[in-house]
């Protein structure tokens, strides 16, 4: 088990102190009334996921969303190293990735940062160490970041990814497994809503 409270993290994003929090359960991504916006974990949204990759019944958000200008950008939390990073090319995927590895205590774990710019991913490699607050990469355009609002999407995972992909949305029927392999990133964000 780890013990997510025995560390200081790092802000993944700097938000300002105005921020919209989205009600995506209506199947709409509206443009907020702030520069900055946040998408809930564990958020059941019908009708936001149409591509094909999510098969009409991938629908539970297992990340956090924050959405805000293209260029923003997205530092890591603590020390650790490139895990994984690539381009997932699928509208309404993540476009480009970044999978960075983390340990607390003798427990690992990873994050996703997902929807970003093709900047983000150049001149990484598996195993090239990251340090506190050290930027990751930057939000990217709706031309690359999978077809999506310009934002990152941040989840955690304690299961080890395959390759640079993790499921940010899950059937109602996987939800209980999936929240359990991809805890609630405010354990690392904090809480920001």
């Amino acid at each position: 088990m780890i013990d997510w409270g025995a560390e200081d993290y790092h802000p993944v994003v700097y938000l300002p102190d105005n921020y919209t929090i989205l009600d995506l359960s209506k199947g709409v991504w509206k443009n907020p009334t702030t520069m900055f916006s946040i998408g809930k974990y564990d958020e059941y949204r019908p009708g936001l996921y149409n591509s094909e990759i999510f098969k009409g019944i991938r629908n539970v958000h297992v990340g956090i969303d924050i959405g805000g200008p293209v260029g923003t950008p997205c530092m890591a939390f603590m020390d650790g190293e490139i895990s994984h990073f690539g381009y997932n090319p699928q509208p309404g995927d993540y476009g480009n990735v970044v999978i960075t590895k983390h340990k607390i205590g003798n427990q690992y774990f990873w994050a996703l940062y997902g929807h970003l710019d093709s900047n983000s991913i150049k001149n990484k490699t598996i195993g090239q160490k990251i340090s506190t607050g050290e930027i990751i990469g930057h939000f990217g355009d709706e031309n690359e970041n999978g077809g999506w609002e310009p934002h990152l999407h941040f989840q955690l995972s304690i299961i080890e990814p395959q390759t640079h992909d993790l499921p940010g949305v899950v059937s109602l029927e996987d939800r209980d497994k999936a929240l359990t392999y991809y805890p609630d990133p405010r354990l690392i964000l904090g809480e920001i809503y």
